[in-house]
């Protein structure tokens, strides 16, 4: 008897659930989907700054490339495993017309080159010490964070903490088209 009345107590639970669910706009999403970032589909000004090793950086798509913004810095502890594994892919695939640009954020100068020098990065890294790009334009409050971007400036993708090599390289697939 104990049981016959559980069952009929889980029974309406879950009824009352789905109708709650249902009246106020509930809606069952698969836990697999990646939520979409207030960013994607913005237009994201141009800008120029400080390159990391000096001179300055300008936003790719502002000569009209798709672009991938790899935000990072050598205190963060998942960059320290993200950076060698997407600078190593950088390295060794030719992607096309999509250009990567690394913007190293609120870090030292020194403890970014040598941390850049230390993974092989090749490409272009810009310096971002007092986060004007990584807080005040992008609105990031941690890192890693990694802004795919077609030739227009226009978010298309942002991936939310260290991205895996076979997301990246897919992300990047996804602006040559």
């Amino acid at each position: 008897m104990m049981f016959v009345s559980l069952g009929i107590g889980a029974v309406i639970a879950l009824a009352l659930i789905t109708v709650v669910s249902v009246l106020t706009g509930g809606k069952v999403t698969d836990s697999n989907t990646a939520p979409k970032s207030a960013l994607d589909g913005t237009k994201i000004a141009s800008f120029s700054v400080s390159g990391l090793d000096g001179g300055s950086q300008h936003a790719p798509w502002s000569s009209g490339r798709p672009s991938v913004l790899v935000f990072f810095a050598s205190w963060c502890g998942p960059c320290q495993g993200e950076i060698p594994k997407l600078a190593n892919y950088v390295a060794t695939h030719h992607d096309g017309n999509v250009e990567v640009m690394g913007i190293d954020a609120g870090d030292q100068r020194g403890a970014a080159q040598s941390f850049t020098k230390k993974d092989h990065v090749t490409f272009r890294v810009a310096f971002d010490p007092n986060d004007t790009i990584t807080a005040g334009l992008f609105k990031f409050a941690a890192l890693p964070e990694t802004v795919f971007l077609n030739a227009k400036g226009v978010v298309v993708n942002v991936h939310v903490g260290a991205i895996a090599v076979s997301q990246f390289a897919s992300g990047i697939k996804s602006l040559e088209t």
